[in-house]
């Protein structure tokens, strides 16, 4: 990676922000949000839990109390989570099969404009092609449609139904979905191309503020849903 992304990325860092590795090369304040090469199930797998300034993050990022057990798995130019990892199951054993949870505010602004425009029609269309160009990329689609699925067991055994995330091997119905998938691994065709359809994303700065952590009613449901149930990062695996 060169000097000059690099020094814009450090410099755009937020008072929340992180460095621990998980911000893309090439990552800048204008193009915060930026495909990692290092990216992988290995490099997901091995993320520790978020902390409790973490979840109350995401937790405002998402705008509800963050759920289950979750680690960032890759981060913004602002050094603030964009995807993060979550257990296929709650603490109260609900099960919850997206593993890969897309938390930047502004892409998922950006990817519900795609859906809006109905680009899913058009990924659906290429799913059911018979074009050479279209059946490879259904057959990489639906390869890792199952290694997505394989993932998640192993982090938490097989759901009842053995349900996919964001569609199946055969459609989609979720851009959203796909894009955490691929940002957090690198292994998903419609991720990629969703993300490359976003990118730059359109971000003005940092989207938390240690304020926000002060007083936003989110993080106090979070706080108070926390304190009746035992620490998920206490309860490590």
């Amino acid at each position: 990676m060169s000097d000059g992304p690099r020094r814009d990325a450090d410099h755009a860092l937020g008072e929340l922000g992180r460095d621990d590795g998980l911000i893309a090369p090439g990552a800048s304040p204008d193009d915060p949000v930026v495909p990692d090469p290092a990216a992988s199930y290995d490099r997901a797998a091995s993320r520790p839990f978020a902390d409790a300034d973490e979840r109350a993050v995401v937790s405002v990022q998402i705008g509800r109390p963050a759920r289950g057990r979750s680690a960032v798995v890759h981060r913004c130019a602002w050094g603030l989570p964009t995807v993060v990892r979550v257990d296929p199951r709650l603490p109260d054993g609900t099960p919850f099969p997206t593993v890969f949870w897309q938390t930047c505010p502004a892409l998922r602004s950006r990817i519900g404009q795609l859906e809006a425009d109905r680009s899913m029609v058009g990924i659906n269309e290429r799913l059911d092609g018979d074009r050479p160009d279209d059946v490879d990329f259904a057959t990489e689609h639906a390869a890792a449609q199952e290694r997505y699925r394989d993932f998640r067991d192993e982090l938490g055994g097989e759901l009842p139904g053995d349900p996919y995330a964001g569609g199946s091997p055969k459609y989609v119905k979720c851009l959203h979905v796909h894009a955490g998938h691929e940002l957090a691994t690198n292994d998903s065709p419609v991720g990629c191309w969703t993300v490359e359809a976003a990118r730059p994303v359109p971000c003005q700065g940092p989207c938390v503020t240690p304020e926000d952590l002060d007083d936003h009613p989110v993080v106090a449901q979070l706080r108070r849903a926390e304190a009746a149930e035992p620490d998920p990062v206490a309860d490590r695996r």
